[in-house]
């Protein structure tokens, strides 16, 4: 299953997916929709993303591509 830890991540810092997309403000369709590689996620995303969840950008890889092999 693909981003298996950037799903991790969401739980640990905000307990569920449906309260990370409340915080970036988009809604738990949309993010589920990007979680399982329907819509891309953009620069954009992945730095907002990052942000929330204090992904540092030298982690980058492990969070949004190192599943995707």
């Amino acid at each position: 299953m693909a981003y298996n830890k950037l799903k991790g991540r969401i739980v640990e810092k905000f307990g569920s997916q449906t309260k990370f997309a409340a915080a970036l403000g988009m809604t738990e369709n949309t993010v589920s929709r990007k979680m399982q590689d329907k819509v891309e996620f953009s620069k954009d995303d992945m730095v907002r993303w990052a942000e929330l969840l204090e992904i540092d950008s030298s982690e980058f890889w492990d969070y949004f591509f190192a599943d995707r092999l």
